[in-house]
């Protein structure tokens, strides 16, 4: 039935293949990266041999996208003077951490003609140094106090990473010129309150200029100096704005670890923000704050000051060429853009002139298509200067509806503004088929918009929203019948077919695992929150300026002593009831916050419902064993279901519907921001399920989870399984088969799973080795990067390549992650998880939840690393 992959090129049938997503994971191998690896092969060893050529480079860029991309976009790049290329600021830690993948990438830039300007910073560097100097470090408002000692300190330090830099480039067969002053000059910022910081006045781009006239790539460090010679400390950030504002080029890039901004409600990284469509709505989101805040304001005001072609990438050195040459991108884009306009009337075209200049390239006679559209209902969709200029016409009831024309300039393509459009009308419109020329340029771009595709007679039927085979064969059937058909009819000058009439569901498509090919899913550039629209969801979850009242009822176990620890030094939390039966009328050791003294009591369900009546508490934390908590839940539910938060670390309500499940990092966060009642989950389900969750479209069979804890899980009532001599030179199975965290672990993932766990003579801290059958060959490298993928930019979660340890988890707040050994077969892989039982496990999770719920950062509280 479907021949669509059979009717298509080997080019087409690649582009096909990748654009029909298995899941909703991200890709699975990042070409740009193997592209980084590969010349940074070929440089090393022949830094300047002919290999390293331009047409070398062009042929590697060719890998991470197609031709039209990097010729589209080298052209771009090359049309202005190199020095409006790019700046490109670089962070300090990157230069520790990234210095070969950094070099290799600019290195990358550098041997086709273009010249980016680098600044760089040297931050941590800076705080590593000045602590072994014995120096503390003191922020004001976030900035750096800057006496003369640590200036000098500062000023050797960025000498010496910027020759780092230079040094790596050179190896790369790159001519680099440090410029280390000359270039910024500055006032004091305000030298009360920051002595020796400054604020830049003036930009000088002659060493620039004569960096680049001489063939060398311009690296700069962030110092200033005034009018009167003084060194001034200004923030590498300040400096690439500043620097930008002065060169005006056309990319500015942020490199950074994380490799873009990211989406606080479904943790996704955001693939583009276009300021002047979306900057309102995103700034009303719950999630867009604190630093996510700061930074989209702050690049805002710079890309206001700049020419509209301008736009901001924040991204990861080693997807740097996938982000500056191709359609897809690999980090967050800004740019100003155009508001996006739909119309449904020819009357609301203010320049009629030049929409039918428009029709006419894209239809041949734009007179004639007017007046017909003057005859029928369309939906047109275009920015303000008709770059891009899409018109839909709706079918009868629930029929699929026609994209009749879609054009776009070249600068609608290089400004990701086509993929603006066509991500509004996907909002309207979620059945749609439209026809392309087999010669089109831009054909794989329609092919990563479609879900399936059929080619016939030098055209290409492309559709969405339509799944079972039935209704796919009919589509096919009445394109065969239209597509050699004359084009005078409306319908017919763009897509060649006219406007279908029949019902389409909008049931799961079929045959996508049969279409789709292993880790080569493409990502198109659209709004950051067209597809997870979040309105505004209350005063609760805004960001949250008042302290929250705490009650922990259980707290005489450990994880109670461990959320205790953490509330202490939480900004907003305050401890104001602690509740054991064993420890009632005795002091609470271990808090001190606001020199209260606090007492131990032993509340009863009456006492719940009576603080509840009265509001004395925000958020009840229940760390009682499972089967105890349900009177005092009912007792707060009796007052007034929801006033109040409520979250449980026992397994009473893991399985309830009508409790939020409380892992972030694989619930949607905007779920437990809106919650008042959560489940925290279990310390080996937590571990488990973040150790399969990204192979779950690609299991072969029912995991089995091998997992030994420390005896701190076991808990405080003595048991042969906290029995440290019952424990020495001893490992002791339990609860082998229908463990309750083999229920919760299946149920949550939704595939069965077993679970067999242990005891161990250690105190603290939980590994599991988990064994996991795969659906298709895989290897080592592709899971890596799967994993990598998938927890990008979480704080909680660590992915390596070796195998994680207890002793390095043991104190620590998140779950490590690692192993990955792939049978010979290439069907089985082992995966090796670990994770503190009493912090990630319970009570940091339990943090994280509280944070969410209450209205507060999500890490408030949580040592980082």
């Amino acid at each position: 039935m479907f021949s669509a992959l059979r009717n298509c090129s080997r080019p087409q049938r690649r582009i096909l293949s990748s654009s029909l997503r298995v899941s909703s994971f991200r890709p699975l191998l990042v070409a740009s990266r193997q592209s980084v690896a590969a010349y940074s092969g070929i440089a090393s060893e022949h830094p300047t041999s002919a290999v390293s050529t331009r047409s070398t480079v062009i042929q590697l860029l060719n890998n991470i996208g197609s031709k039209r991309e990097v010729e589209q976009y080298l052209s771009h790049f090359t049309s202005v003077q190199s020095q409006q290329f790019a700046v490109i600021k670089v962070g300090g830690a990157i230069i520790t951490e990234h210095l070969d993948t950094l070099a290799s990438s600019l290195a990358f830039l550098n041997h086709v003609g273009l010249y980016p300007v680098v600044v760089h910073g040297a931050g941590p560097q800076l705080n590593r140094m000045l602590e072994a100097a014995g120096v503390e470090p003191q922020f004001e408002d976030g900035i750096r106090v800057t006496d003369g000692k640590t200036l000098a300190l500062a000023r050797q330090l960025f000498l010496d990473e910027n020759l780092k830099l230079v040094e790596a480039l050179e190896k790369m067969g790159v001519r680099a010129r440090p410029i280390t002053s000359g270039v910024f000059t500055a006032d004091y910022l305000d030298k009360p309150k920051y002595n020796l910081v400054g604020r830049i006045t003036k930009v000088d781009k002659s060493p620039i200029d004569a960096a680049i006239k001489a063939g060398c790539l311009p690296v700069l460090t962030s110092m200033a100096e005034s009018v009167e010679g003084q060194l001034l400390n200004v923030n590498a950030d300040v400096a690439a704005g500043e620097l930008a504002r002065s060169l005006q080029p056309l990319k500015i890039v942020y490199l950074s670890e994380k490799g873009g901004l990211f989406n606080g409600e479904t943790n996704e990284k955001i693939s583009t923000i276009n300021l002047d469509e979306e900057y309102d709505h995103l700034m009303s989101q719950w999630w867009c704050r604190y630093g996510t805040r700061l930074k989209i304001k702050e690049i805002k005001e710079l890309l206001d000051g700049l020419p509209r072609t301008s736009s901001v990438a924040i991204i990861a050195p080693e997807d740097l060429q996938k982000e500056l040459f191709t359609d897809t991108g690999a980090g967050t884009l800004i740019r100003r853009g155009y508001k996006l306009e739909a119309k449904t009337s020819l009357k609301e075209f203010p320049d009629r002139a030049r929409l039918n200049e428009v029709l006419i390239k894209a239809k041949g006679d734009g007179g004639v298509y007017l007046s017909k559209l003057q005859q029928t209902p369309f939906k047109a969709y275009a920015d303000e200067p008709l770059d891009v200029l899409a018109i839909v016409l709706p079918g009868e009831d629930e029929a699929l509806a026609t994209l009749d024309t879609f054009t776009s300039t070249k600068a609608g393509w290089l400004g990701h503004v086509a993929d603006n459009v066509f991500s509004a009308v996907k909002r309207d419109y979620p059945k749609l088929v439209w026809t392309v020329e087999q010669t089109d340029e831009n054909l794989g771009w329609h092919f990563d918009k479609s879900q399936g595709s059929f080619a016939h007679g030098g055209k290409v039927l492309f559709w969405y929203g339509t799944n079972s085979p039935e209704e796919v064969s009919g589509l096919i059937q009445d394109f065969i019948k239209t597509a050699d058909a004359p084009t005078g009819s409306i319908g017919a000058a763009v897509t060649g077919i006219k406007q279908q009439t029949r019902a389409f569901s909008t049931m799961r498509r079929p045959g996508a695992a049969q279409w789709s090919r292993f880790g080569q899913t493409v990502r198109a550039r659209g709004f950051a929150t067209s597809t997870n629209p979040n309105p505004p969801m209350g005063e609760r979850n805004a960001s949250n300026p008042k302290p929250s009242r705490v009650a922990l009822i259980g707290a005489r176990g450990y994880t109670g002593q461990a959320l205790i620890n953490l509330i202490n030094s939480h900004p907003k939390f305050e401890l104001t009831n602690v509740s054991s039966r064993e420890l009632a009328g005795k002091k609470l050791e271990g808090y001190n916050k606001g020199g209260k003294e606090i007492i131990y009591q032993n509340l009863s369900a009456e006492d719940v419902r009576r603080m509840e009546e009265n509001g004395d508490i925000d958020c009840w934390v229940m760390a009682l064993p499972n089967g105890v908590c349900k009177p005092l839940v009912d007792a707060v539910d009796s007052v007034s279901k929801g006033k109040s938060v409520i979250v449980d670390l026992s397994a009473d309500y893991r399985f309830t519907d009508t409790w939020t499940y409380g892992l972030p990092e694989l619930n949607l966060r905007a779920n437990i921001a809106k919650a008042t009642r959560i489940a925290n989950p279990g310390c080996y389900a937590t571990a488990a399920q973040l150790a399969i969750a990204p192979l779950v479209p690609f299991l072969g069979g029912q995991p089995t989870v091998f997992g030994v804890s420390g005896y701190s899980g076991a808990g405080t009532k003595p048991s042969p399984k906290n029995d440290v001599v019952n424990l020495t030179d001893n490992l002791i199975p339990y609860s082998l088969t229908d463990h309750i965290h083999e229920r919760e672990i299946g149920t949550r993932l939704g595939a069965p799973v077993a679970f067999i766990p242990h005891v161990a003579a250690w105190f603290q801290g939980i590994h599991q080795t988990i064994n996991i059958p795969l659906n298709k060959e895989m290897t080592s490298r592709d899971i890596r990067n799967l994993y990598g993928d998938r927890y990008d930019g979480e704080k909680l979660i660590k992915v390596m390549g070796e195998e994680p340890s207890v002793k390095n988890i043991s104190g620590k707040h998140g779950v490590e992650i690692g192993g990955f050994a792939v049978h010979s077969s290439g069907k089985r892989v082992v995966v090796c998880a670990t994770i503190d039982n009493l912090l990630k496990g319970a009570a940091t999770q339990c943090l994280q939840n509280m944070n969410l719920a209450l209205g507060y950062g999500e890490y408030d509280g949580i040592p980082l690393p």
